[in-house]
């Protein structure tokens, strides 16, 4: 557990990545910090050093004394001090991110983390001081003082931890060793994947580009583009086995010192979400395989003329889509429009996003792949960052990035502590960005060909958020209990990726030899164990939510602005009870997987 709480990007798994789309924006960083060597960072930095040591002074081995008024003064002093850090780290990483593979970023973000982690040292005390407080007197202090007690889903999240935090000793140690731990094998992954090339008949390609030619019309491409993957991936799978075992192993030393009884329980505990929620969604969406993905992709494969397909087929566009490349301005306005409809205020807080440098667009050599938003700190603003390539699902990723940016400006009155949403309730407000703008673009379309191709692009970016995700997610699972005895060979863990894709694909998939190694380029294994299940936990929540909307559109608005708004200070229950929803019913999931469902029945209706 590191000493500060800071901000990280939301990352998007299968986003897609340049010929003449536009104008695309980039980033203006200089509303963090005016450059790398700033006198602003500078004073920032060295602030940070004192101010933390100073708090320490102040408080360490005090707490328990503090009176409701004194807890408050120092709930605000640390809340400040979360948030300069932040600012720091966030610029630092959004620059890294922008070019991974200049040496000088790299440098600056490497040596900007050890900093920081070195002055943020004195704090460690401060969470496991707090967790060592009696509940009745804590529980004292927040009934005496209504400025206090507003905190306190912060302090139940933290308190959450409590049967799990170690020594102040062994809390410092990992604290100091996290810069050349977890940190450490996190930069080596990310820097190899950005400096990793790609031979696709002879032209040399980045990872954002050749992934992108698995969605490519030409099936020949499609074919190269995998080829190019699985070569590269393939040359460089002793690394990737060598990251993922080292951090497997690294997170159940620290899950056993814990006492944390699975892999799972720390994602859990962090999403403030129970484990049987969690196994409700995953067990709904792995008896749905075949009603889902397996049925889908038997259509795919119709469509397609084909009778079996394999791997680079997953994502090719259909015949009769429109293959034309979608400027940027389209886009922009597509979005901005779908957002306006739903109501005006939503289209306003996503304008500056626009015209403000808050977005980086362009695909990049040594730009990070995929898509994700970064909330910054609540005084500032978030960054979306996209690798955009003019495709329908590029327009919905925009759509989507565009809704955390949404969420995470009206969290932001939350402040610091209370801003940040648990990943499974991150995902809310960018699948219903998406969904709205997909049905806009559905309800515009008027030939019947293009409205099939609309239809079946949407089940399949819905069989990517829910099937695909619960599928990493199992991977996970497996891959963690059979890292528990013993290391694993890069065999072993193509064996378990292969096992559940199978499974989650169906019978219509033939695996050319490479697919095997798909795992390696996969962040979300690295950066952030069973994130992934966030993903279909947000598509179900949405789907449930549309619902709502649609039946009863009346004051649906204000309802989900505030649920917004209410960022991290509420439990998942609480948020969705003024909808008349409940995620820990286990029908709840079957609700929103028989949305999937009914859009592949209208699907199958067509073909007569």
């Amino acid at each position: 557990m590191r000493a500060l709480d800071l901000p990280l990007p939301v990352f998007d798994a299968d986003a897609t990545a340049g010929g003449s789309l536009g104008d695309l924006p980039e980033w203006r960083l200089e509303d963090l910090y005016p450059g790398m060597d700033s006198p602003e960072l500078r004073t920032d930095l060295d602030w940070l050093k004192s101010e933390i040591a100073s708090f320490a002074e102040d408080y360490q081995g005090k707490l328990a004394d503090l009176d409701a008024a004194g807890m408050l003064a120092c709930i605000r002093r640390y809340e400040a001090i979360s948030s300069k850090a932040g600012r720091v780290m966030s610029f630092a990483g959004l620059l890294f991110q922008q070019n991974m593979s200049d040496t000088a970023r790299s440098k600056f973000y490497a040596d900007t983390d050890a900093e920081l982690n070195d002055s943020s040292t004195p704090l460690v005390f401060f969470s496991l001081e707090l967790n060592r407080i009696d509940d009745d007197a804590l529980n004292a202090l927040l009934s005496a003082n209504e400025d206090l007690a507003r905190y306190q889903p912060w302090f139940d999240r933290l308190r959450n931890f409590r049967p799990h935090q170690l020594s102040d000793e062994l809390e410092q140690y990992q604290h100091d060793l996290s810069v050349v731990g977890t940190s450490a094998w996190n930069r080596l992954f990310d820097e190899t994947m950005s400096s990793l090339t790609f031979d696709v008949d002879g032209e040399e390609m980045n990872a954002e580009q050749t992934l992108n030619l698995l969605s490519d019309p030409d099936r020949e491409k499609r074919a190269a583009g995998a080829a190019a993957l699985s070569a590269t991936f393939k040359a460089n799978l002793g690394l990737f086995a060598r990251i993922t075992n080292t951090l497997a192993k690294e997170k159940e030393i620290d899950d056993r010192w814990r006492k944390l009884d699975t892999p799972q329980a720390f994602r859990h505990l962090s999403n403030q979400v129970e484990p049987e929620v969690v196994q409700a969604l995953r067990d709904a969406v792995v008896n749905a395989y075949p009603n889902l993905s397996h049925r889908y992709y038997k259509l795919k494969a119709k469509w397609l003329g084909l009778e079996t397909m394999q791997h680079w087929d997953r994502n090719a566009p259909l015949p009769i889509a429109d293959n034309d490349p979608i400027q940027w301005d389209v886009a922009r306005d597509t979005v901005m429009e779908a957002y306006a409809g739903f109501h005006p205020r939503m289209a306003e807080i996503a304008e500056p996003f626009f015209n403000k440098g808050w977005i980086d667009a362009e695909v990049k050599p040594g730009k990070s792949p995929g898509a994700f938003a970064h909330p910054t700190v609540t005084d500032v603003h978030p960054y979306v960052m996209l690798n955009y390539l003019g495709k329908t699902r590029d327009v919905m990723t925009l759509a989507h990035e565009l809704g955390h940016g949404v969420h995470q400006v009206l969290a932001a009155g939350q402040g610091e502590l209370l801003s940040r949403t648990p990943l499974t309730l991150a995902e809310t407000a960018s699948v219903f960005g998406e969904m709205l703008t997909f049905k806009k673009m559905l309800n515009a379309e008027t030939d019947p060909a293009k409205r099939k191709a609309l239809l079946a692009g949407k089940v399949e970016d819905m069989i990517n958020t829910v099937v695909r995700q619960i599928a990493f997610y199992e991977f996970e699972c497996r891959l963690h209990a059979a890292r528990a005895e013993g290391e694993l060979t890069p065999d072993q863990i193509c064996d378990v990726w292969m096992s559940v894709q199978a499974e989650s694909l169906g019978p219509v998939f033939e695996f050319a030899e490479g697919y095997e190694t798909y795992w390696t380029y996969i962040p979300h294994f690295i950066h952030s164990p069973f994130y992934v299940y966030a993903y279909a936990f947000g598509d179900g929540l949405v789907n449930a939510l549309y619902a709502v909307y649609e039946e009863a559109p009346k004051g649906f608005q204000q309802k989900y602005f505030d649920m917004l708004a209410a960022g991290g200070s509420k439990h998942h229950k609480e948020l969705l009870a003024p909808f008349g929803l409940d995620a820990s019913d286990p029908a709840f999931w079957d609700k929103g997987l028989s949305v999937i469902s009914g859009m592949i029945d209208e699907l199958e209706a067509m073909e007569g």
